[in-house]
């Protein structure tokens, strides 16, 4: 089983290099990393500012989900983030680092993973646009 060196929700600045460094590990012949980050822009209307809040119960949710994913995964080491709190339009809002020792593997589960907590993990995004209007995301 993959070991998990990471799993977080935070307010702090996420460094996708020092994801990516936590995984590195002599076994691997793969490092595969997401960066997610905040766009300027959504549904043809240009953002000015992005909120995420989470659910307490997030930091827990994140290491579930995660551990639940590997089960079925063939990896070494994975470490992943996603922040909350305002975020600055070009910072890193949800990251993943995934080693393996094949880069079929490293892919599959960095993409697997991305989609998982996108699903699954409880926090809401509310992006205000320069048009005056606002819009929170995953709130259904």
């Amino acid at each position: 089983m993959a070991e998990v060196v990471r799993a977080d929700v935070t307010t702090q600045i996420i460094e996708v290099e020092q994801l990516a460094a936590l995984v590195r590990d002599n076994r691997a012949g793969a490092v595969v990393v997401f960066s997610g980050d905040v766009r300027n822009h959504d549904g043809g209307k240009e953002v000015i500012s992005l909120t995420y809040e989470i659910h307490p119960t997030a930091n827990e949710q994140i290491a579930i989900i995660t551990h639940a994913l590997l089960a079925q995964r063939d990896v070494i080491k994975v470490a992943l983030s996603h922040r909350y709190g305002e975020i600055a339009i070009g910072e890193t809002a949800f990251a993943v680092a995934v080693s393996a020792a094949h880069r079929e593997a490293a892919f599959e589960t960095c993409s697997a993973l991305v989609d998982e907590i996108k699903a699954k993990l409880p926090i809401w995004k509310h992006q205000r646009f320069t048009d005056g209007t606002d819009e929170w995301v995953n709130t259904a």
